[in-house]
């Protein structure tokens, strides 16, 4: 089964569309404030069908739900591909479908994954397997980057000229993701049925309230699982928001790599800027998923060199403060300099968030593998649900509050730096920039929460 558990992570990655997702928000006309609020509302939408979902996994079948949660993805896909520029409401229907995507996947999976050990009396591998399957998840998203960057370039090229061309190749990588999901669920047709979870009978409704809510008293009576929940939305729902700050702030280094590299490599001035984009993208993006998938599969020594889970959790949060604080001070850098320590600022931040990514990865497996430790089996995706809505809680509330920082500090100028020379790179390649220093408040942010559960751990 581990080949068919990996073969679910590298498929599940095949999203062309991630590298590109608040580039294509951008494009589609949303403020900050706006695209907060509609990752917020995906959030809040998954949270609502978080825990029933985990439930009815459970008691009416693991597999089936995680074939609807593919089904729901792939009309995300067609919505997002065919939305109308100014049709905001259209977005929505689209993060809705996503989300209840994401609601009956999350928890799911792993419990999948530790049912199977456990069947098979090896439960002392659980944060081996889970390392390995997220691993080819991250190789899955390593392939993707640069492969959607390429259908970037490549649609840009035949658009070149029309109204909106980056738009319409941002569009184009939804419908690519389609295939792969297809073929996910053929993949999850072919699993054993007794993952689907010991149930004898259909569930009636008031058999998945109780289960549902004893499952809730025992997670929030319980000490251990209460830190764990708590330790989930301060890590994973920042982490889950602040990475999407780091497409901003890569396509902003490209534009000033290209002024700078004017000069040397002429071609990158023949090229579109989205086309420009997209060549920084793929080429961080690949090498930030290749990290994330070399972490992931080295999470259990870690775990094992650091003395345990626990010890692991405590080291990584301290990691996690001074990465936040270094891609603070890189997004502050060009307030008091030029060009040249203003890309070398940028080039600290993306550094810090590609440091964010592989921290992750090394403490996702380590603090799933705590839930298993503390928590009921025959419960377990329900309970890995109720993780997963701890998180996007907390995402929900994170995204729209960020959001709002960011376009703040657009307004009132904030640490805006030298704004003559934004200008003058704007002139050069087409595009308007948003300095990086209004980036702050999610670097901030990182830094206060981390700060906060070391103090209170």
């Amino acid at each position: 089964m581990l080949f068919q558990f990996s073969l679910y992570g590298f498929l599940k990655n095949q999203k062309y569309y991630d590298p590109f997702l608040m580039l294509f928000y951008r494009q589609f006309g949303l403020s900050w404030t706006m695209i907060g609020w509609l990752i917020g509302y995906g959030k809040i939408v998954q949270n609502i069908f978080e825990v029933p979902s985990g439930a009815l996994a459970d008691l009416h079948g693991r597999r089936r739900c995680m074939m609807f949660s593919f089904a729901s993805y792939i009309a995300a896909f067609v919505l997002f591909a065919v939305a109308q520029t100014g049709a905001v409401w259209q977005l929505f229907g689209a993060i809705t479908f996503f989300a209840l995507g994401d609601a009956f996947r999350t928890g799911t999976h792993k419990a999948m994954i530790f049912a199977y050990l456990k069947h098979e009396g090896r439960t002392d591998e659980k944060t081996k397997y889970y390392g390995t399957t997220r691993s080819w998840s991250k190789m899955g998203s390593a392939v993707t980057a640069p492969l959607a960057a390429v259908f970037v370039i490549v649609v840009a090229q035949f658009t070149k000229g029309q109204d909106n061309a980056a738009l319409t190749a941002y569009r184009f990588i939804f419908l690519a993701c389609i295939p792969f999901y297809l073929i996910q669920l053929v993949n999850f047709s072919l699993y054993p049925k007794f993952l689907e979870g010991d149930h004898d009978r259909e569930p009636s409704i008031r058999g998945l309230f109780t289960h549902l809510f004893r499952v809730l008293w025992d997670s929030v009576r319980n000490p251990s699982l209460r830190g764990l929940l708590v330790e989930s939305a301060g890590y994973e729902g920042l982490h889950d928001v602040a990475k999407y700050y780091l497409q901003p702030v890569v396509r902003l280094a490209t534009a000033v790599a290209v002024v700078m590299l004017a000069g040397r490599l002429p071609i990158l001035h023949r090229l579109e800027p989205v086309q420009q984009t997209a060549i920084g993208i793929g080429l961080v993006f690949c090498l930030v998923h290749l990290l994330e998938s070399f972490s992931s599969r080295k999470s259990d020594s870690v775990r094992r060199r650091l003395g345990g889970e626990e010890e692991g959790a405590a080291f990584l949060w301290k990691l996690n403060f001074l990465v936040f604080a270094l891609i603070a001070l890189g997004l502050g850098v060009h307030c008091y300099s030029g060009s040249t320590m203003m890309l070398g600022g940028l080039l600290v931040a993306i550094a810090g968030f590609a440091a964010l990514a592989v921290l992750q990865n090394l403490w996702r497996p380590l603090h799933i593998g705590r839930f298993d430790t503390h928590g009921d089996a025959k419960s377990g995706a329900t309970l890995l649900s109720v993780e997963a809505q701890a998180k996007t809680l907390s995402a929900a509330i994170f995204a729209p509050l960020l959001g709002m920082a960011v376009d703040a500090m657009s307004r009132w100028g904030w640490l805006g730096g030298r704004e003559a020379m934004l200008e003058s790179l704007a002139k050069e390649t087409g595009q308007k920039f948003v300095p990086p220093a209004h980036f702050l408040p999610v670097a901030l942010a990182g830094v206060i929460f981390a700060g906060a559960i070391l103090l209170l751990r």
